[in-house]
């Protein structure tokens, strides 16, 4: 029985039609939000880095577009808008989080913790991811390392902190375990969005800010204004996350999982070497271009202070939390481990080859 051209066409028409839509079913967009501005390197060179990536190697399959906070105006909120869906994923730093839940700072960096190299072989081979989905998922989210900016710097001051007494009532913006640490030390501690630090030093709203470390922080400017820069103690390891709707991310294909977990794991690492680099290139300008930079370190019976009240605080949020308790026990003894092979290696070198 022959078919008319008329019920041949038709049918290729819906042939293709349905091709079309498969092929389209294929394609996969999401949208990812960060804490950052649009330009912040190395945090929004990674996330873009990683976006691409993504876009490259499912062919245009698997696309993420990037809304900086500029755009979403919610430098604290990206937990809230990827859990309800408004955001398939973000890019923020866990510790921004500890009102809705303490455990959650113990991703990111704990003071007289892990350094980089230490962090990074807990997450990935002493059972830390394990550890940080469990977490994550009450919060009906994945959580994966989004970049490390290795040890911080120990902010920048006004005055000279020569006592514990200079602590007493200073306003201070700082983040995190540390947060608690100078609030139970003294200081009156806030944490402000990234693109508002510059402005709350020069008005007045705080004495004293930490950032990161050279490469972020000369750049602001903070310098001009607080010129006594500290050593680090308080995040040795600042790990930012990766954060994914679980829903969603439970919908992609075994494909475009790996791609994606793979863009953010080489995402991480770019972040990590790029801070590096552009630390290392304004520490070594910071001596011949800004001779008012005032390089300090905090006085020993303030770091003993620091390290009793950090004992404390740990103490106590562990008797309040099982979780946390996990999760902290599991980090010191990692480090404990990890600490003895740094010793002999990285230190022993730097030390002994000055």
């Amino acid at each position: 029985m022959k078919l008319s051209k008329k019920i041949l066409g038709s049918l290729a028409l819906a042939c293709a039609l349905v091709v079309s839509a498969n092929a389209a079913s294929d394609k996969v967009t999401w949208k990812l939000a960060t804490s950052w501005g649009a330009e912040f390197p190395p945090f929004t060179n990674s996330v873009a880095n990683m976006a691409k990536m993504v876009e490259e190697m499912s062919g245009g399959d698997f696309v993420i577009k990037v809304d900086a906070v500029n755009k979403h105006k919610s430098a604290f909120g990206i937990m809230d808008m990827v859990k309800l869906g408004q955001y398939e994923m973000g890019h923020t730093a866990s510790y921004y989080y500890k009102g809705k839940d303490p455990v959650l700072l113990l991703f990111t960096s704990m003071p007289f913790g892990m350094n980089a190299l230490e962090q990074y072989a807990w997450f990935y081979f002493g059972g830390g991811m394990e550890l940080a989905q469990k977490s994550y998922e009450k919060h009906g989210m994945y959580s994966f390392p989004g970049g490390n900016t290795g040890v911080q710097m120990g902010g920048w001051f006004r005055k000279e902190i020569k006592s514990l007494d200079d602590l007493k009532g200073l306003k201070m913006r700082i983040p995190g375990f540390a947060g608690e640490i100078f609030a139970k030390l003294g200081c009156a501690v806030t944490n402000i969005a990234p693109g508002e630090l510059f402005t709350s030093l020069e008005r007045g709203t705080i004495d004293a800010l930490e950032w990161v470390g050279p490469g972020m922080d000369v750049s602001m400017g903070f310098h001009k204004i607080a010129p006594y820069y500290y050593t680090g103690w308080h995040e040795p390891a600042t790990e930012l996350q990766f954060v994914v709707n679980r829903a969603k991310m439970d919908k992609l294909s075994p494909k475009n999982k790996a791609i994606l977990e793979t863009a953010m794991k080489t995402a991480a690492y770019d972040m990590l070497i790029q801070n590096y680099d552009m630390s290392a290139t304004a520490w070594d300008k910071i001596k011949t271009e800004y001779p008012n930079i005032k390089i300090m370190t905090f006085p020993k019976p303030v770091m003993d202070a620091m390290k009793a009240a950090n004992e404390d605080l740990v103490k106590e949020e562990s008797a309040k939390s099982a979780e946390f308790k996990t999760v902290h026990d599991s980090q010191q003894a990692y480090m404990k481990k990890a600490r003895a092979w740094t010793n002999i290696g990285e230190y022993a070198y730097i030390r002994d080859n000055q």
